[in-house]
């Protein structure tokens, strides 16, 4: 009827090949019509890889949550700041005056304030923690190094107590200077001087053999006193044989709140903003902090007699409060961004195959070196179509 029968074909060609077959749903396409594809395992494997690979880059991030900063100027007006201060210099206590000024003009006789304790210079300057100014990347960390909201929060909640001074092995040559200290929270600066210099003093003039400012920072901080907390300045060393030597360091401070809970940034801004609010308690808590990072610059140089040698640190309050929060999505957010990640692959990977396929079908239909004619009816360079032809 349909002449198949003119060219030698049957109609149960196309039809069951047995009686269980008949029950089938899903017919199957004869192997004789079908024409075998490119290996793709290769391919397969490739993709099955990128998704493990980014799936496991998914879990990580959503395991350590993102961590986002944000500046915003800083319009509660606080009257206070702590100064931390843990040094040892390489003279002794009685030859040393420390002194702290500021922009509105009051002075501090620190040296009241904090403690000293006589030490053996020589029992410093160890430890694996211990660097010289500048080594390492060449330069001093800043405050943006120190983004690892769970390193803070956990240094924060540790001990808040100046260790003791070691027992004294050697001779007293050397004096540790530490403490806490308030101030206003305007422009200032404090200085460590030899006695006679730098403050007029009856009777007191110190030799200038006895100079050596060499020194030791094991803390310098700014705000509550957190011991852990990693400064730019902390443990750092620095020696000189000049008697006449003058060590300046410009700090710049920036207030910096740490969370790992983003629904309290609202009250933690509204806290900011009035420090006798209410819920000012939520800086001590075990989900926020809030301290004071900076960023430092060292300009030191020997100076002659005419010049006060010493340590001079003067440090600046920026108008801005950094704001370093970590946030973690949701576990049904997690698995949203999954099956994305693996469709999105799997569709790509597709597109891209059949794209190279296509592009290796036309490269063998120029070059003369395709796959070969396709068998069946509709074929157009396979035996049955040369066959119709002739007859």
């Amino acid at each position: 009827m349909n002449g198949f029968a003119d060219h030698g074909l049957s109609e149960e060609s196309f039809g069951p090949s047995g009686g269980i077959a008949a029950f089938d749903a899903f017919p199957k396409t004869k192997q004789t019509y079908l024409t075998r594809g490119r290996n793709s395992s290769g391919w397969t494997v490739t993709l099955i890889l990128t998704c493990i690979y980014l799936s496991w880059s998914e879990i990580g991030r959503w395991f350590t949550g993102t961590t986002t900063q944000t500046f915003s100027v800083e319009k509660g007006v606080s009257h206070d700041l702590q100064i931390n201060l843990d040094i040892v210099v390489a003279m002794k206590c009685a030859d040393l005056h420390v002194n702290m000024q500021d922009a509105a003009g009051d002075r501090t006789l620190a040296g009241d304030l904090l403690r000293k304790d006589p030490t053996s210079w020589s029992q410093w300057g160890k430890g694996k923690q211990i660097h010289k100014l500048g080594e390492g990347d060449g330069g001093l960390p800043g405050w943006e190094d120190m983004w690892d909201v769970h390193d803070q929060l956990g240094a924060a909640r540790k001990g808040k107590k100046f260790p003791k001074t070691p027992r004294i092995r050697g001779p007293v040559d050397a004096c540790r200077i530490y403490g806490s200290l308030d101030g206003n929270k305007v422009q200032g600066d404090f200085h460590i001087t030899a006695r006679g210099h730098g403050y007029m003093e009856f009777g007191e003039h110190l030799d200038h053999s006895a100079f050596n400012f060499s020194h030791q920072i094991t803390e310098l901080s700014f705000g509550p006193y957190y011991p852990s907390l990693t400064n730019p300045l902390d443990n750092t060393i620095t020696t000189t044989p000049d008697h006449f030597y003058k060590y300046q360091y410009y700090v710049s401070i920036v207030p910096t709140i740490y969370t790992d809970d983003a629904s309290l940034l609202p009250l933690l801004e509204a806290v900011n903003r009035s420090p006798d609010h209410p819920a000012k308690s939520v800086f001590y808590s075990s989900h926020a902090i809030k301290t004071n990072q900076y960023a430092v610059t060292s300009q030191s140089h020997p100076v002659n007699e005419n010049w006060i040698p010493g340590i001079f640190v003067k440090f600046d309050i920026e108008p801005i409060t950094l704001t370093i929060a970590e946030e973690s999505a949701s576990f049904l957010g997690l698995l949203v961004r999954l099956v994305n990640v693996v469709s999105g692959v799997m569709v790509a990977g597709g597109w891209v195959w059949q794209m190279y396929d296509w592009g290796m079908e036309v490269y063998g239909r120029k070059s003369g070196r395709g796959r070969g004619g396709s068998l069946g009816v509709l074929g157009t360079g396979g035996y049955g179509a040369e066959k119709m032809s002739y007859d």
